[in-house]
Formats: C-alpha cells, structure tokens, sequence
C-alpha cells in the first residue's frame, strides 16, 4: 500500500463495504468524500461526514500510517487546520491533538480488498510492455477511449501552437512553416530543422518562395553546407546565398543536422530540398489545407513534392551516387506530414474559428493508415485492433503519458483494471 493508492481508492470510493468505523467504535457516515487536492494541504477539500449524529464539513487527510502525519511535519500547519477526519490504512499511533481536537481517526485496513493491492502491486513491478500486461483486457477500454485520447492529445498541441502563433505575431503561414519543418526533419533531426524555421523570418521565405533556387541557397546556406563547394551548381547556391544574406541583412546561423543512423531518402539535404520544392509548387499552401475536406484532399497538395534535379542522382552535395531517380516524397512520408504537421494546426484554426471541428479532424485520422512501430505492434499483441492513425495515435500518446511513466492510477483503463 502507498498513499498515492490510497487516495485513489478514496477518490472512487473502491471499498468492500461503507459501514465505517473510527478507531474507537464509532460509525462515520460519508456524506461526502470531497474533492481530490493536488496541491498543498489536506488531501480531499469540502468533505462532510456525519458521527454520534453530529454532521461535520471540511477537510479529510490519508495516510498509509497514522504515524505519518508526524513524519510529514502536519501538526501545526495551518493548512490542515479545518480537517475534520483521518482516514488511515493502518493505525499505529495516536495522535494527541486529534484527541484534543476530537478529530476522528478511521483505518481502511479491513475496508480494501486484498487481491486490489496485488493487482496494484503487479502494476507498479511490472517489466513488461505496459505495467497492466498480465491484467489487460480490451473489453475493459472505456467507450470512445481513442477519441477522447487523441483529442486531449490536439488540445495539448493547440496549446504549443498558440505560443508559436503569440511569437510570431498570429502569423499562421509562418507557423505552418515551423511545423513543416519540423515534420520533414523527421524524429531525428525534427527539433534542429523547427529551430532553423523559427530563426528566419517568414516574410523572407514569402519573398522568394516562387524562385526554388533562392529558397534552396537560403536553406543550403543557413545550414552551412556551401562553405566550400564541390561543383558548379553548389557556387551558384552560394552565389545566390550571398546575395540574399546581404540583400535580406541575414544574421549569421549555424545548425548541424545529423546524418548517422539515416536511410538516404531522410538526409536533411534530401529533406530540405523537398520542403523548398513544397513552397514553390504550393504558393497558396496554408489556404488549401485549411479548406482540404479529407485527406485525399490533403495528399494531392503533397503527392508531386520531390527534390531538385540534382539531386536525382545524389544524397549528399558532390557525390554521385548509382541510383538515379527523382527524390519524391513517399506515401508514408505524407502521412507522417499530415498527422505531426498539419491536422494539430486545422484543429487549433478551426477550434478558435468554428464551434463544432472535434469529429470532423478525427475523421482525417480514420482515413490514415496506422504508424507501424514497436510500440503499436505491441499494442497489437494484446490483441487491440489499431485500424488508423486515429487509434496508433491515440495509443502512442497513451504509452507515452501513461504507461510509460506508470500513472496506472490516472489512467482510465487501469481504474477499470483495478475495480473489484
């Protein structure tokens, strides 16, 4: 037992029966079991309880031991001056003030189911994919689990999001711009390439967006890859580099993106070259996706986005590589773009624009194939259909927020796992 559980079982009220008694034989009736504080002071706010036919309204303190509430130093605080209960898993000491202040004091030790414990315990020791494995059951999934998930999930991006749009002065075209960049810099090189969008200033980028050498020199340069070149057409990325950085009074930036541990197509020069090639071929970009009814909608703005020609037959600057073929995004690669990069931003214009988007976005996400990955896969091995990108999205955050971290007591399923 711990307090954490304690105070969960309090909070749902997971008893094997209510007909409670305080240490000295007295019956308490909870009228209210209040409200779960997360902050300082008692751990449960605006409590009432009836005893000896007197009702009582205020706070209520758990502990695993009554011991505890010396160890935690509460005597004397002023926070827990309005307590009117002590609810404890075991009593091991009295509490003199209690005495004094006639604060009941009442022990849970008999009122918990014991197989409840050992299915927390196994929670908390479990070492396998997610600590509920050997208790998982998806008939125990609440209703509408991946939906709620997923939107909590674009609520807590719409909120990344309005803190982009207050830095760049609600500029909407250049948010999208940060957040295609950081979709097209992929996992590993997601963070260095947002960074990159966020120094330049999208007014630059709107500028020049219809001249894809420009915006290919600029990209080039910012990264400082035409320091030294190594053929012609690299002298004349940084010939225009040059001119813009003293046209445009650019500030000198560096950024290292990584290489190692990248299949070709996913270099960031292959990258890049596809993110300027996006904003030449789409010069209205950010009015067609928020007017795109569906994702069919939305794969034909990215369907054609490939690299420059010359990178037909390279991946990395002077190096001629046998493979020769145009650098066009993959299916895979566009879906990726529009669960990470595009539908969190239709989901916060249209929130702050329409009253109703919630199932309109979620239905982008059942016409998107599921990720593939070691952790949807193990979803699956517990049987869970993931049948689209709403629910790998869904159940990638859960892991994430979750399972990962062992919040099994703030977790919808594990509350339904550890009912009696």
């Amino acid at each position: 037992m711990n307090e954490k559980l304690l105070q969960y079982l309090w909070n749902f009220k997971i008893f094997t029966s209510f007909d409670f008694k305080d240490i000295a034989g007295n019956f308490i009736e909870i009228l209210n079991f209040g409200q779960w504080n997360f902050n300082s002071g008692a751990d449960f706010l605006d409590a009432k309880i009836k005893i000896n036919d007197l009702v009582l309204a205020g706070n209520i303190e758990l502990h695993v031991k009554s011991s505890d509430w010396i160890f935690h130093q509460h005597s004397g605080n002023q926070d827990f001056d309005n307590l009117i209960l002590h609810v404890v898993y075991e009593h091991d000491l009295d509490i003199e003030e209690f005495a004094e202040k006639n604060i009941p004091t009442l022990e849970l030790k008999n009122y918990i189911e014991k197989s409840l414990i050992e299915k927390y315990s196994k929670l908390l020791n479990g070492i396998s994919f997610i600590p509920c494995e050997e208790l998982f059951d998806i008939k125990k999934i609440p209703f509408n689990f991946a939906d709620e998930t997923l939107l909590k999930k674009l609520d807590e991006k719409s909120e990344k999001i309005s803190l982009q749009l207050k830095a760049s002065k609600n500029n909407y075209e250049a948010v999208l711009f940060q957040n295609l960049a950081y979709a097209f810099g992929l996992k590993v090189n997601a963070e260095i390439f947002q960074q990159f969008a966020m120094q330049i200033d999208f007014n630059l980028i709107n500028k020049i967006k219809q001249n894809e050498l420009y915006l290919e020199a600029l990209f080039f340069g910012i990264f400082g890859w035409l320091k030294n070149p190594e053929d012609e057409k690299m002298h004349i990325w940084k010939r225009e580099f040059e001119f813009l950085k003293t046209k445009y009074n650019l500030s000198e930036l560096s950024f290292k993106p990584k290489f190692l541990r990248l299949r070709p197509p996913n270099f960031p020069t292959i990258r890049l070259s596809q993110l300027a090639n996006l904003y030449v071929a789409q010069p209205n970009l950010f009015s067609k996706i928020i007017a795109a009814k569906s994702k069919a909608d939305l794969f034909l703005i990215f369907k054609n986005v490939k690299a420059s020609k010359y990178w037909d037959n390279r991946f990395n600057f002077g190096k001629i590589s046998p493979i020769d073929s145009p650098k066009l995004v993959s299916e895979n690669f566009i879906n990726l773009t529009i669960i990470n990069a595009i539908l969190p931003l239709k989901y916060h214009y249209h929130k702050n624009t329409e009253e109703e988007i919630a199932d309109e976005i979620l239905k982008f996400y059942t016409e998107i194939p599921a990720e593939k990955n070691t952790i949807t896969e193990s979803w699956k091995n517990l049987k869970l259909p993931i049948n689209s990108a709403l629910d790998s999205q869904a159940f990638l955050y859960h892991y994430k927020n979750f399972c990962k971290e062992k919040k099994c007591l703030n977790c919808s399923i594990g509350l339904q796992l550890l009912k009696i």
